[in-house]
């Protein structure tokens, strides 16, 4: 991939809405050299998919519940990770799984309406797969920072100004 490429990338990265004119202006390159390479980088799936960032606190009533569990598996001979992990990514409650370093294997983050139906998701679901021998379930309770994105609210400097 050329550089250029990673520029158009790092910028989409940043802000999927940036406009074709902007981006060619920041990457010194032409409106339709910078359509073609959005489009290659969609074809190629390196571009997977334009998302908002949502602080759903402040957009429902009930903001719902996010758990992250850490679930170690046995892995199986030949394909390793990859056959449980595709088992489980096709739940439709999970959001993300990622193959983990240290004490558990996959990391599963998952959404409900409640933390019942998170629990019942583990028991139900995960937990009855074979090659699944425990887990451990985190529930999230607030968030900070989601993808670079800061969710408290800017402080303002209230103090007076005082001056000799």
């Amino acid at each position: 991939m050329d550089a250029k490429s990673l520029e158009v990338l790092r910028i989409l990265e940043n802000n999927g809405r940036t406009d074709i004119p902007t981006i060619a202006k920041m990457v010194n390159l032409g409106e339709d050299a910078v359509s073609a390479i959005i489009r290659q980088l969609e074809t190629d799936n390196i571009i997977l998919n334009y998302q908002a960032v949502v602080d759903w606190s402040k957009a429902r009533e009930s903001e719902g519940v996010t758990a992250m569990i850490d679930v170690k598996v046995t892995p199986q001979r030949g394909v390793g990770f990859d056959e449980v992990a595709e088992r489980i990514y096709r739940f439709p409650e999970v959001q993300a799984l990622y193959l983990m370093s240290g004490a558990y294997d996959l990391a599963v983050v998952i959404e409900g309406e409640t933390m019942s139906e998170i629990a019942a998701f583990v028991s139900e679901k995960l937990s009855t797969l074979d090659e699944v021998l425990s887990t451990t379930t985190h529930f999230q309770l607030k968030t900070y920072k989601h993808d670079g994105v800061v969710f408290a609210e800017p402080k303002t400097d209230s103090r007076n100004v005082v001056s000799p």
